[in-house]
């Protein structure tokens, strides 16, 4: 499977083969599951000095936190995945 990538905004992109959730940083347990993971080193932030608003979840069990809202990453993720079917 060839790697793709998605952009997460401000000249960041992702491995979107790996993403296992896309989550909002507002609940407890997100919070919890954030700071257990930077005690680990598995987290990477990616919202240059932003406010976070959208937590990435991969199955390598990194964290990426992300400063665009969940909802814009999904779409683009849609649509990403809308043109590579086009484009077969």
């Amino acid at each position: 499977m060839a790697t793709e990538f998605l952009h997460v905004g401000f000249s960041g992109y992702v491995d979107a083969n790996s993403i296992v959730a896309i989550l909002s940083p507002d609940s407890a347990p997100v919070r919890r599951m954030i700071r257990e993971a930077e005690g680990q080193n598995r987290v990477v932030n990616m919202t240059y000095g932003r406010k976070t608003k959208a937590v990435i979840v991969h199955s390598t069990n990194h964290i990426t936190l992300v400063a665009l809202q969940p909802e814009t990453i999904v779409n683009r993720w849609r649509s990403q995945r809308a043109e590579g079917l086009a484009s077969e």
